[in-house]
């Protein structure tokens, strides 16, 4: 078992990391009868896609020696209606100025964070942008 989760009331939920036990909590959005208080469900699913990029390009980066650290983004969600549902996601990736990759290293990060495991599992009708800013050659 991942996780564990409790519905407090209220449309909120308290979730628990078994390994860790680190605790999160979600809340409806207020366009959803919510009072926006936490991430709703559909902001931790983008927010999962954003952190699953970095961390799997991350991972390659250790790899080729390449530190990434300081790297910040940036992430809006765009709701659709009928039936409600997440339509489109835009990630932008912006890595440090000090960081000075070559073109080869670039295009081999951003393969890996375009293929990590949450794109991956995504529905193919959504709508996913993601834009690399490495900053000067």
């Amino acid at each position: 078992m991942t996780a564990t989760i409790v519905y407090t009331g209220n449309l909120r939920c308290t979730c628990t990391h078994l390994q860790s036990g680190t605790v999160t909590e979600t809340d409806a959005p207020t366009d959803n009868r919510g009072k926006g208080e936490r991430f709703s469900p559909t902001d931790t699913l983008c927010v999962a896609l954003a952190t699953c990029i970095i961390t799997t390009m991350a991972i390659k980066a250790n790899d080729m020696e390449i530190d990434l650290a300081d790297t910040t983004i940036s992430l809006t969600k765009h709701m659709l209606s009928d039936p409600r549902r997440i339509g489109k996601i835009d990630v932008i990736l912006d890595f440090p100025a000090s960081l000075q990759l070559n073109e080869k290293d670039r295009i081999i990060l951003q393969r890996t964070g375009d293929n990590c495991p949450v794109m991956k599992s995504l529905h193919p009708d959504m709508e996913v942008h993601v834009e690399y800013n490495w900053g000067p050659l």
